[in-house]
């Protein structure tokens, strides 16, 4: 089948979302199928247009498996709401034209969000093309920016609100990476889906039936993340030296209290055989570093290239994964899905009883500390900076739940059945 896949990053950029929407192309693609990606210019690592990319406004190339249209994305700084929101609204403008006037008719379109505004070039490709619209969620929207406070006003909570449900009702399919944000975006809907508790993240599993929202978690390359060896260039780069290294690696912003980690290595200070990592970048990397000034067992990793990706996660021996209270049932950090793949414990300060948790828990790969609270996340890091006994355990437990439930091959296959469905639907 043609798939025309709308998304906000595309490799080589080093977005998160990037990684995910690359990952679904190339299962996609290794399947046989025909893509077309519109995406922006790779512009996520510094916030600007990476060099060698600028120039025009639409650069389109051709694959092996189809093409990519990539899209000037006015980039501006994450902390600006007004001016980004102009940014995706300008970027959100070229995706549709582009989306509109593409040669060959797809069979079916993929959106993903965020940003929310990528919906509506999903929708009017559909319509205009009589062809079903699936609408991937990644992070739930606005309630993230609400719950941070990124947003207040409430005309433009009330705007945004109904810009989601609208392009949720108009979707023939949503697809969410767990059953918390199943149950949030259903409810907007005014769909009550059944939610049975369970732990494991199965690929395509819909708690509902007749839902139109469906669970497909994001997958994580098995092959190209594996266990090894923590004695990688990156630690001797970096100065990390033998000693345990505990390490926050990804986005540094409004939904991630990276000060939390600062405070925890302020109270192990003394401690000469551990040091923490901050790799990453984000809206609020100024704040932390001013948190963790003077402090000499913490380490500012600038964010690395994808290529870099399992020789950052090798080098520690312990990962966090840090969400602010309430946001766990709004997002889902896909990273979680990397560490346990490459045999690494993982310590995570997040809402209980949601994805993030229940995984940990059904994997036994990792320990939850109540968010918010550094007396928690000390206590849990230092059971492991003590005990190497137990971090082996629990990495080789996490591989061994990702390598049954988030295969490349089964996430794909996911989308593919969910696509042939809707072709089919009269």
């Amino acid at each position: 089948m043609k798939v025309l896949v709308i998304a906000p990053h595309f490799a080589p950029d080093v977005a998160p979302t990037g990684e995910v929407i690359t990952s679904i192309v190339g299962g996609l693609a290794d399947r046989g199928h025909t893509i077309h990606v519109i995406t922006a210019l790779p512009w996520y690592r510094n916030h600007r247009v990476e060099p060698g990319w600028g120039g025009r406004l639409v650069r389109t190339e051709a694959t092996e498996w189809g093409a990519v249209s990539r899209l000037h994305p006015f980039p501006t700084d994450k902390s600006n709401i007004p001016a980004r929101a102009l940014a995706f609204g300008g970027f959100t403008a070229l995706a549709t034209l582009r989306s509109l006037f593409i040669r060959r008719r797809p069979d079916v379109v993929l959106a993903m969000s965020p940003p929310l505004p990528l919906g509506f070039p999903g929708v009017l490709v559909a319509r205009a093309r009589r062809i079903p619209f699936v609408f991937n969620i990644q992070d739930v929207f606005p309630d993230v920016a609400v719950e941070v406070g990124a947003i207040t006003n409430q005309r433009v909570i009330r705007a945004a609100s109904a810009a989601e449900r609208f392009l949720y009702r108009r979707a023939d399919a949503v697809t969410v990476l767990s059953e918390d944000l199943k149950r949030n975006v259903a409810a907007k809907l005014g769909e009550v889906p059944a939610f049975d508790g369970s732990t494991e993240a199965v690929p395509g599993r819909v708690a509902g039936g007749d839902s139109k929202v469906e669970v497909i978690p994001n997958f994580v390359d098995t092959e190209r993340v594996r266990p090894g060896s923590t004695d990688v260039a990156y630690r001797s780069e970096f100065g990390l030296g033998d000693r345990t290294v505990v390490t926050y690696a990804g986005n540094i912003g409004l939904s991630q209290p990276v000060e939390l980690l600062v405070e925890v290595a302020r109270r192990m200070a003394d401690r000469s055989d551990v040091v923490f990592v901050i790799n990453g970048g984000g809206t609020t990397l100024e704040s932390v570093r001013r948190a963790a000034a003077g402090l000499d067992n913490v380490v500012f990793v600038p964010m690395q290239p994808r290529e870099r990706l399992s020789e950052v996660l090798a080098a520690a021996d312990i990962h966090t994964i840090l969400l602010k209270h309430g946001l766990a049932r709004s997002s889902v950090p896909s990273k979680m899905y990397s560490i346990l793949a490459a045999g690494r414990p993982v310590v995570a300060s997040v809402d209980a009883d949601t994805e993030v948790t229940r995984v940990l828990a059904d994997a036994e790969a990792g320990l939850a500390a109540t968010p918010g609270s550094v007396d928690d996340l000390h206590d849990a890091i230092a059971a492991l900076v003590d005990d190497p006994d137990r971090r082996r355990s629990m990495g080789a437990s996490g591989r061994s739940w990702v390598e049954r439930w988030l295969s490349p091959a089964s996430v794909a296959e996911a989308y593919e059945d969910l696509f042939a469905r809707l072709i089919a639907r009269p």
